[in-house]
Formats: structure tokens, sequence, C-alpha cells
């Protein structure tokens, strides 16, 4: 499996979970200070930026959503092609 196939399967699964199952995904997998830090980085990468209040809002999202493919792709030993 590559990167990119990994990367569209676990789009496909995520949109199917509901919010108390991604809500188990994010806790067995993020410690909270990880959590954490992603709300602080990208309120401090907010400032002085003009993103609408939703953008900066879902920002914390997206990098978590990065951090799970990353621990996925760990886990999972994916190697690019």
């Amino acid at each position: 499996m590559t990167l990119e196939e990994m990367t569209w399967e676990f789009a496909e699964i995520f949109d199917e979970l509901d919010t108390k199952q991604i809500n188990e995904v994010v806790a067995a997998n993020v410690p909270l200070e990880t959590l954490d830090f992603f709300i602080k980085y990208t309120e401090d990468f907010c400032k002085g930026e003009i993103l609408s209040k939703a953008t900066r809002g879902q920002l914390p999202n997206l990098m978590l959503v990065g951090y799970l493919l990353r621990t996925l792709e760990e886990r999972l030993d994916i190697v690019e092609n």
C-alpha cells in the first residue's frame, strides 16, 4: 500500500465515523499535550493573518488529521513508491 492509497482509505473510513468513534480514535492515539499544542500553535500562527473565524477554528483539526495519518503511516510502515 502506498502513502496515497493509505491516505484515501483513511479519509473514507474517517468520514464514516460518528463523533463518539472519532473521539475514541483521538483518545487512543493522541496525547492530550499534543492536542493542546495544536490549539496553541494555531492560535499563534493566526496572529496577524487574515483568516476567517471558521478557518481559524479548523486549523487544529487539520493538524490533528495530519498527526493521525503520520501515526498510521508509522504503524503500517508505509514506504512511498
